[in-house]
């Protein structure tokens, strides 16, 4: 018997297990759910109370309705998943004992874990594959290939996929995040029609810690070695290439890497540099369902393959970098956040051009959940703001460049979002809700309408859309998503993309005011 699709209305939520340092709490619960298109003025109790509950809802992936808590599925499949993914992870640095990752991605159980509730993905709804391969520096990485099921449906029209596909690349966030995090995002392309991989970076989940060159009096690559000390090549900080890991170039050189992974073939093999004693692959699995016909109308002059780079945090800003460069690309999406020439810091955008159709999904909070006058500067470096939210800060990372370079975006802010919404991470770590529910399906109306040229104008503009969620025990339910109530009050979500002859555009999805 098919599932009831289920209504959300993220705006009631049952009452929280958090005891909130700020002390609004108590207002919060009093606060009716009618009450958030209000726009209540900034400081009057209504504000404060409105802000509470955004708090605790900036928790739902956790404790809200059927989440990680309130599923009855979740802890026996994490304990299942869990063990069976460090197994995994065991079992391939075993086999490769000269390249040693240090990273937490290989020594904490569950942290590659991902969602539990997909267990029994592969071979029911789609297929996937282990790869691994090195990077230009010689460090051993490893990476999931995901594709369709041969003869399966959409699980969403009906309709028979017929390849071959579309391609997407997967880059990771920085601060250890590492790819079966982004599992639930992979896994919802390939069951739609995509070949994708995700992969970690050297330094992160099951990438190599150090690269492979030939140490003084040796031409043997078998052994990871560098010299610090040596004049750093370009992007690097030191002279150890991908060493420390938490750097803008190691994200950049593994998205371009990966394109050049995921793009071989049996009589064009990866080159896999420096990979004495490693055991890697020489092609990409599903090479034969990637789809290397040029695209005869590109939205982008000259991009005529049919590949999207997607990337988080870092990875995100990666992305926005190697878009610019790399003519194999012709989609981009970023997960929090889309970085424009301007974008400084950690994600910075510096030379970087806005060139392909851009996706922005951006997070009202960073690593941390804290109330509405802590939200200056930008959710991962948060500073002081007694006047509260300003609505256009999501918009100034790299929206507002590609709309004034006129190059098709979207900005979408999910309410109560926090920097880790776009992974998936057990029990311990703030995501709201139903985040990545909507991230996932702009995602893959923004790859159907620039990667398949499907007129899907009302998947991208409308206020309803539907969503096929995990609840475990090989069971996915749909539900019914209400846009409106699921972007973000204080921050503004936006598009201006061609349809046509016309240009469609909207300052202000989430009617949040001051976004013009």
């Amino acid at each position: 018997m098919r599932p009831h699709p289920l209504r959300v209305r993220p705006g009631r939520r049952p009452g929280s297990l958090l005891v909130l340092a700020t002390g609004f709490a108590v207002a919060a619960a009093l606060l009716p759910a009618s009450s958030y298109a209000a726009g209540p003025e900034p400081g009057s109790p209504s504000y404060v109370a409105r802000d509470a509950q955004n708090i605790q809802d900036a928790y739902g992936r956790i404790i809200g309705p059927g989440g990680q808590l309130q599923n009855p599925a979740y802890l026996a499949a994490l304990t299942l998943a869990g063990t069976a993914d460090q197994t995994e992870q065991l079992m391939e640095q075993a086999a490769s004992p000269t390249r040693i990752a240090v990273t937490p991605g290989r020594v904490v159980p569950g942290w590659n874990v991902g969602n539990p509730l997909r267990s029994g993905w592969n071979g029911t709804r789609g297929l996937s594959e282990r790869v691994s391969f090195t990077n230009r520096y010689g460090a051993l990485l490893h990476g999931t290939v995901y594709r369709p099921r041969p003869g399966a449906r959409d699980p969403y029209t009906g309709q028979v996929l017929r390849g071959p596909f579309p391609g997407a690349v997967i880059t990771t966030g920085s601060v250890q995040g590492s790819e079966g995090m982004y599992r639930w995002l992979a896994q919802d392309l390939a069951e739609r029609g995509y070949v994708v991989l995700t992969y970690d970076v050297q330094g992160q989940g099951g990438g190599e810690t150090l690269p492979h060159e030939p140490a003084p009096g040796s031409q043997s690559n078998a052994l990871p070695f560098c010299n610090p000390f040596a004049t750093p090549q370009d992007g690097e900080q030191y002279g150890c290439p991908g060493a420390p890991a938490q750097q803008l170039s190691n994200f950049v050189v593994g998205t371009q890497d990966a394109l050049s992974f995921f793009t071989s073939t049996p009589s064009r093999h990866y080159a896999n540099p420096r990979s004495e004693g490693a055991k890697v692959s020489a092609f990409n699995p599903y090479w034969q369902l990637f789809d290397r016909s040029p695209d005869k109308s590109p939205a982008t002059p000259g991009r005529t393959s049919r590949i999207a780079i997607i990337g988080h945090s870092m990875g995100a800003a990666a992305v926005s970098k190697v878009q610019g460069i790399d003519r194999r690309v012709a989609a981009v999406v970023a997960l929090d956040k889309l970085a424009g020439p301007s974008s400084t810091g950690p994600l910075d955008g510096s030379g970087n051009r806005p060139v392909v159709p851009a996706l922005a999904l951006q997070s009202e909070y960073g690593f941390t959940v804290s109330p509405y006058l802590t939200s200056g500067g930008s959710s991962i470096n948060p500073e002081p703001s007694p006047g509260g939210p300003d609505p256009k800060r999501e918009r100034a990372t790299g929206y507002d460049a590609w709309r004034r370079a006129d190059v098709d975006s979207m900005l979408v802010v999910p309410r109560a979002s926090t920097h880790l919404e776009y992974t998936d991470i057990p029990l311990v770590l703030p995501a709201s809700r139903y985040g990545q529910d909507v991230s996932s399906h702009y995602v893959q109306a923004w790859l159907d309408r620039y990667l398949k040229h499907q007129r899907n104008d009302s998947a991208l503009t409308g206020r309803t859309f539907r969503y096929l969620e995990p609840v475990g025990n090989g069971v996915w339910r749909p539900i019914t998503l209400q846009r409106d109530s699921l972007l973000s009050f204080y921050y503004c979500s936006a598009y201006g993309f061609r349809s046509g002859s016309r240009v469609l555009s909207d300052d202000d999805l989430g009617h949040v005011g001051g976004c013009s």
